[in-house]
């Protein structure tokens, strides 16, 4: 009995630590991009395009800045390729920012349209949206094709935008 308390008050330690590591990271909020700023996967500068930011921050302070989602999510699959010295377990947030109202918002809780007619920097793009409902709307004005949450997304589905 007491190894199952002690095991249990461990693993709410654990999970508090999380919780507050990811408010944190939200308070934060979306870092913003200097001018010399480019895309790690396209060369793209990025200040260029500032309705199509998102960008990857890292435990350790470091940022990759993106001109759109589908570069973002080309580097988060492929990130031994684009950050070697990075994992994935060393990313604190992902920030993309809502179409409509460019609103900075946590990448795991927006929605993303694909194969709609609107175009982003580097053509075909998954569009953020941040509520399920507008998201909705936003297929069917712009002839989307599916809506996907951040885990739904997969390497397929970014190469069949390219």
């Amino acid at each position: 009995m007491r190894k199952f308390i002690i095991t249990f008050f461990v693993l709410g330690l654990l999970l508090s630590f999380y919780r507050t590591s990811l408010v944190e990271a939200a308070e934060k909020g979306m870092p913003k991009p200097t001018a010399r700023e480019k895309c790690p996967v396209c060369g793209m500068f990025i200040t260029k395009y500032p309705d199509w930011i998102s960008v990857v921050v890292f435990k350790d302070g470091s940022q990759a800045f993106f001109d759109g989602s589908k570069d973002m999510f080309k580097y988060f699959f492929d990130l031994k390729r684009y950050n070697p010295s990075k994992k994935k377990e060393n990313i604190e947030a992902i920030w993309v920012l809502d179409y409509y109202s460019l609103a900075p918002i946590p990448a795991e809780r927006a929605w993303f349209v694909v194969g709609s007619d609107i175009y982003g920097p580097m053509g075909r793009e998954l569009i953020p949206l941040e509520k399920e409902s507008g998201a909705k709307e936003f297929l069917k004005d712009h002839k989307g094709q599916k809506i996907l949450k951040f885990s739904e997304v997969t390497p397929e589905v970014i190469k069949s935008l390219d």
